[in-house]
């Protein structure tokens, strides 16, 4: 993998706060399971992915068993800040920043899909890019990679791609190719993933990701 940082954004898989638009299909405790397993895998790839450094910005805090478990794998922990998606999102690439011109790839855990190889060829595509994207088919992205912008450029690209979006729309990617382009920063896009977010999603699960337990008992 070209030299690259990797950050993930995860909620502790706590039950009531974890995936909860999974559970009226998973119960609670089902889909907070799911939510672990979807997180060992996002870590599994992103380790496999041979980057320079991999953090896993948790929420509420890092006290979380699975963060600790991350933790003793070599996975930096940090905590996210106070804000909404754009605010945390803009925070994670300013810290990354502010340890060298390193590009930075930002993942959540809800998209199975994107594997140690799509990684690889995210950072690839910031030799040739400002900002790299793998959309999601629900009309937001499951990934972003930045690359350092020029010298005072930085705000502009942040504000560009977090400040004000209307987020979890069908609108996210639409939006954000429009304000690039009216920014004049240059992006890649991959092909897109599945999120795992509602019942209708579990189909595009990875087999052994989904297990009968997760199914809450039914009479």
């Amino acid at each position: 993998m070209k030299l690259c940082r990797v950050a993930l954004m995860a909620k502790a898989p706590v039950p009531g706060l974890a995936k909860t638009r999974l559970v009226p299909a998973l119960g609670e405790s089902g889909a907070a399971a799911l939510a672990a397993r979807l997180l060992a895998h996002a870590l599994q790839q992103a380790l496999e992915a041979k980057p320079g450094s991999v953090t896993l910005w948790t929420t509420p805090d890092a006290s979380h068993p699975a963060f600790e478990r991350a933790s003793w794998l070599g996975v930096l922990l940090a905590v996210q800040p106070e804000g909404d998606l754009g605010q945390r999102m803009a925070r994670v690439f300013e810290s990354g920043f502010a340890l060298g011109d390193t590009p930075v790839l930002l993942m959540g855990t809800d998209a199975p899909s994107l594997g140690a190889s799509v990684l690889q060829t995210a950072a690839a595509e910031l030799e040739r890019h400002d900002v790299v994207f793998v959309p999601a088919h629900d009309g937001g992205y499951a990934l972003v990679g930045l690359r350092a912008p020029p010298a005072g450029r930085l705000n502009d690209l942040l504000t560009a791609l977090f400040s004000g979006m209307r987020w979890s729309t069908p609108q996210v990617m639409a939006e954000t190719r429009a304000r690039l382009a009216a920014a004049g920063f240059s992006h890649a896009e991959l092909p897109p993933v599945h999120d795992i977010d509602e019942a209708a999603d579990l189909v595009h699960l990875p087999p052994g990701l989904l297990s009968a337990t997760d199914r809450p008992a039914t009479d």
